[in-house]
C-alpha cells in the first residue's frame, strides 16, 4: 500500500471531522446561550459542545502536517526528509496540548493549557500567511507555476480558517469564565455578553465553513 494512499484517507477523514465538528459545535451553542434552560442543562450542553469540539481541534491541526506530506511526495513543496521527521514530532506534541486542555477543560489548568495552545497559532498562522503568499507571488518555497498555484493558495486559506478558529477557541474558553458568573446567580450581564459574544461567532462560522468548502475545492479540481 502506498504511503501517499493513506495520508490522503487520512486527510479527507480529518476534513470531515474538522468540519462536521463546527457543524456540531455550532447547533449545541444555540441550547448554551438559552436562558430559559436551567443552568445545569446549559452546562451539559457545553459539555456536549466541548467533546464534539475536540474532534474538530484534532482534524484542522492533522491537515497541517498531512498535506506537507503530501505536497513533498507530489512534489508541490521541496521540504522532505527530518523536515517531516521535526514536524510530525512537533505536531504530536501541539495535539497532546490541545487533548490534554481538553481533559482538563472548565479548570484553570485547562484555562492555561488552552491559552498556550492558541499561543502555538500565534506563531503558525503568520509563518503560513508568509510563505503562501511568498509562494504564490513566485518566490517559493512552494511551487506555484502554472496549474500548480492551488496548493499555495490551499495553504494560505488555511491560515485564515486557523484566524477564524482562534476567535472561536477564544469564544469557548469565555464560557468557562461566563458560566462561572451565572453560577453565582442571576447576571444579566453576564448572559447578555454570552449571547453577544455567540452572535459573534456564529457570523465567524458561515465564513468558516465557506472557506473550508473552498480549500475542499481547491484540493480536488486544482483550478489553477
Amino acid at each position: 500500500m502506498e504511503v501517499v494512499l493513506v495520508l490522503r484517507w487520512l486527510h479527507i477523514l480529518s476534513m470531515v471531522y474538522w468540519l462536521g465538528g463546527e457543524w456540531g459545535v455550532f447547533q449545541s451553542s444555540y441550547n448554551v446561550t438559552n436562558a430559559k434552560l436551567s443552568l445545569d442543562e446549559r452546562r451539559r450542553h457545553m459539555e456536549t459542545a466541548y467533546r464534539i469540539d475536540i474532534l474538530a481541534r484534532t482534524g484542522i491541526i492533522m491537515l497541517l502536517p498531512l498535506g506537507l506530506h503530501m505536497g513533498n511526495i507530489y512534489g508541490l513543496q521541496p521540504y522532505g526528509g527530518n523536515f517531516l521527521t521535526v514536524m510530525w514530532f512537533a505536531v504530536a506534541a501541539w495535539m497532546a496540548l490541545c487533548w490534554a486542555a481538553f481533559f482538563k477543560r472548565e479548570t484553570d489548568v485547562g484555562l492555561r493549557l488552552t491559552k498556550i495552545d492558541e499561543s502555538v497559532r500565534y506563531v503558525l498562522i503568520p509563518v503560513i500567511f508568509v510563505v503562501g503568499i511568498s509562494s504564490l507571488l513566485g518566490h517559493g518555497p512552494f511551487i506555484a507555476d502554472e496549474g500548480m498555484r492551488w496548493y499555495a493558495c490551499k495553504f494560505t486559506l488555511y491560515g485564515f480558517t486557523l484566524c477564524i478558529g482562534l476567535g472561536l477557541r477564544w469564544i469557548m474558553r469565555s464560557w468557562t469564565a461566563r458560566f462561572r458568573e451565572l453560577a453565582a446567580g442571576p447576571n444579566p450581564a453576564a448572559q447578555a455578553r454570552l449571547e453577544r459574544e455567540i452572535g459573534w461567532a456564529r457570523i465567524m462560522a458561515y465564513v468558516y465553513w465557506i472557506t473550508i468548502a473552498g480549500i475542499c475545492f481547491l484540493g480536488t479540481v486544482k483550478p489553477i
